[in-house]
C-alpha cells in the first residue's frame, strides 16, 4: 500500500519536473531578447561557447550558458557558419542557432557599370566600409563590368580579383566563338577596341555598327580619331567635364587616336561582355564616319561628303538648342 506521504512527494517531483521542462523549453523556443531586427557577426574558426558569449553580449539571448546549454542537447551535429547574419526581433534561441548554422549569411554588392574605368572601380571598393584591407589600382580593360557579393569583412583584393577572373573566363569564352578574318588579333587587342565601343555609344544596338566602323579604319590605316582616347591620358577615363582644347586634340602619347593611327597601347575603360562581343561579331558595313545624330546615338556614313552633311545636320541641331 502506497503512503500518502510518497504520493505527495511524488506529484511533487513531478511537478518539479514539468516546471524544469518548460523553463528548458521556454529558454529554447521562446521570444528571444533582442528589441528589435539586428544583424551578428560569426567569426572565421569560433567555438559555439565564444558564438554564445557575444550573442550574450549584444543582446541576442539571455544567457550565454543557457544557449550553449541547450545547443549542444536540441542542436547536436549543426556546424555554426562564419559571416555576417540578420537576426529578427525577439528571435528565440532556437531561431538563432537554425540562422546561424545556414548558409544564409548577408550579402553586399558592390557594381561596377559598363564603362567604369579603373580608377572608379579602385574609388568603389574603397568606398566600401564594410571591406578590409587595401587594394592596389587594377589594370584598365581588367575587370568585367557586373555587380558581385561580398560579406562584411571580407578583403577588397578578394572581390578584385573575382572581377577580374569573371573578365578572364569572359574574354575567353568570347574570343573562342569569334568572327574569322577580324582586323584585331589577339584578346588584348579585342579589349582595347571594345574599351572605344564603349565609350563612343550609349545606345546597346550601335555597338556592332561602331565595331565595324573602326574595324574598317584599322583595315584601310585610317586615323581611329575616337575622342575618348582624348580624354583618357587627361583624366584617366573620368569625364572630363569641359570642351576637349585643341593642344589637347594634337597630343602625342599612347592613347590619343588623332595623332596616332592604329589601337592606343592600352585600354581607355573595363568595356562589358556587350561591347567585347561587338568587336568580336563586328557589323558588316562600309561605313568610315560617324557624328551624333542628338537622340543620343550616331549618323553613320560611308563617304566624307556624306559624313559633312550629317554633321551639318548635328550643328543645326546644337543651334537649335541654344548650345552653339
Amino acid at each position: 500500500m502506497i503512503s500518502r506521504r510518497g504520493c505527495g512527494l511524488g506529484a511533487v517531483l513531478g511537478a518539479l519536473l514539468l516546471v524544469v521542462v518548460f523553463l528548458v523549453l521556454h529558454g529554447w523556443y521562446g521570444s528571444g531578447p533582442l528589441p528589435k531586427d539586428g544583424t551578428f557577426i560569426v567569426p572565421n574558426g569560433a567555438s559555439l561557447s565564444t558564438v554564445a558569449d557575444r550573442l550574450e553580449q549584444k543582446g541576442v539571448v539571455r544567457s550565454a550558458r543557457g544557449f550553449y546549454l541547450r545547443a549542444r542537447v536540441f542542436g547536436a551535429g549543426r556546424d555554426i557558419k562564419a559571416g555576417e547574419f540578420a537576426i529578427p526581433a525577439h528571435a528565440s534561441a532556437s531561431r538563432v542557432l537554425s540562422i546561424i548554422t545556414s548558409d544564409d549569411v548577408i550579402r553586399r554588392f558592390v557594381t561596377v557599370p559598363e564603362g567604369m574605368p579603373a580608377i572608379m572601380v579602385y574609388e568603389r571598393l574603397n568606398a566600401q566600409p564594410q571591406l578590409t584591407g587595401t587594394v592596389a589600382l587594377p589594370s584598365e580593360g581588367s575587370i568585367l563590368p557586373d555587380s558581385y557579393a561580398y560579406e562584411r569583412g571580407e578583403s577588397r583584393e578578394a572581390v578584385l580579383r573575382r572581377m577580374q577572373a569573371a573578365m578572364s573566363r569572359t574574354l575567353a569564352e568570347l574570343w573562342a566563338k569569334r568572327d574569322p578574318g577580324l582586323v584585331i588579333k589577339t584578346p588584348e587587342q579585342a579589349i582595347i577596341l571594345a574599351s572605344i565601343v564603349e565609350k563612343e555609344t550609349g545606345k546597346p544596338s550601335e555597338r556592332r555598327m561602331v565595331a565595324g566602323l573602326y574595324s574598317n579604319r584599322l583595315k584601310q590605316g585610317m586615323l581611329l580619331q575616337a575622342d575618348p582616347t582624348i580624354i583618357y591620358p587627361i583624366t584617366k577615363g573620368k569625364p572630363l567635364g569641359r570642351r576637349i582644347l585643341q593642344s589637347e586634340i594634337q597630343a602625342v602619347n599612347d592613347y590619343n587616336t588623332y595623332t596616332m593611327v592604329g589601337l592606343p597601347k592600352h585600354p581607355i575603360t573595363n568595356p562589358g561582355r556587350d561591347s567585347i562581343a561587338a568587336v568580336l561579331h563586328p557589323a558588316k558595313t562600309d561605313a568610315l564616319y560617324m557624328v551624333a545624330d542628338g537622340t543620343g546615338g550616331h549618323e553613320f556614313a560611308a563617304t566624307l561628303e556624306q559624313h559633312n552633311r550629317n554633321v551639318a545636320k548635328w550643328f543645326a541641331i546644337r543651334r537649335a538648342r541654344g548650345e552653339l
